[in-house]
């Protein structure tokens, strides 16, 4: 009779297989297909309901669904300090951005434009990395530039600068500079804490930034309409919760250039959703620029 022979494992083919499908690999496109359904989302909300008004009813809604699922699981809540962390990295991530973006958008600029501006973020979070004792190699250096000329080529032709006025620049900057300080601040600071408590904190937080300065510079009149509503519900349980869970996750296990260098598919992705849901044009430049922002985030997350 014939004896079997046992080879074992091979090593090297087995962690490939692992590296290949390593949790932050799985995660990555969920985020970025999420994530891009942002600037989707203000066209359906903003004509029924103002920037800071429609943030205070999305924040709020994130609070009321969590609250409950948090008090019955007894999550463990961090110290004060961290709680504070957790607080500052919140506003900077949720209100600062998300107010930044909405605003400028609701001045006039293009959502094309709107997108390039905070396309800047990789390049920003790549010099912040310095301070984080993370400092780009030469080859992500390289990644974080082509992939910003993607970006361009994608909205470079959507880009209309009718209308377009120095406030809505200086909110679409600060919203800029805002999600790129939180990457840099969570990743720094807020290792390890429970992501339920975490969402709690930031978006409570954020609640109370926001809730104020659309009680003193908006109307607060929202026009209940069921666009508005489906905007807000995906706002609440796909952007707020899942999209931010991912993202908690994602700077969790990798390095701040690495996680933010998957803005750069963004635009791309958006512009794929514009032309789905809208009939947006889709020309062969802005083809040629995904391919390049998709190639840009490979070379950026390689090895060094």
């Amino acid at each position: 009779m014939a004896r079997r022979l046992h080879f074992p494992p091979d090593p090297i083919r087995k962690a490939a297989v692992v590296g290949s499908l390593s949790p932050s690999r799985l995660i990555s496109p969920f985020f970025v297909l999420i994530w891009s359904t942002g600037f989707v989302v203000a066209r359906y909300g903003l004509p029924y309901a103002e920037p800071l008004t429609f943030l205070s009813m999305r924040f709020a809604g994130v609070l009321v669904v969590l609250a409950p699922f948090a008090a019955a699981a007894g999550i463990v809540w961090p110290g004060w300090r961290q709680r504070l962390h957790m607080a500052v990295a919140g506003v900077l991530l949720q209100a600062g951005y998300l107010a930044g973006v909405w605003i400028a958008i609701h001045l006039g600029m293009a959502a094309g434009l709107a997108a390039l501006v905070v396309g800047l973020q990789p390049l920003l979070t790549a010099v912040a990395g310095r301070w984080m004792g993370e400092p780009p190699s030469g080859r992500q250096w390289a990644g974080l530039v082509l992939g910003f000329v993607g970006v361009a080529l994608v909205v470079g032709n959507r880009i209309g600068t009718q209308g377009l006025t120095w406030q809505a620049l200086a909110f679409a900057v600060a919203a800029l500079l805002s999600i790129t300080a939180g990457t840099v601040y969570q990743r720094r600071f807020c290792p390890g804490v429970d992501l339920r408590a975490g969402l709690l904190l930031q978006f409570g937080a954020s609640l109370a930034v926001v809730l104020p300065a659309a009680w003193l510079f908006e109307t607060m009149v929202v026009q209940w309409t069921w666009a508005l509503a489906g905007a807000w519900a995906w706002s609440v349980f796909a952007l707020s919760i899942g999209a931010i869970c991912l993202l908690f996750l994602l700077i969790r296990r990798g390095a701040a250039t690495r996680v933010a260098s998957l803005m750069y598919l963004t635009p791309a992705v958006t512009a794929l959703m514009a032309w789905a849901a809208f009939g947006e044009p889709l020309t062969a430049t802005m083809v040629a620029g995904m391919a390049l922002s998709a190639f840009a985030v490979a070379w950026a997350q390689g090895k060094r």
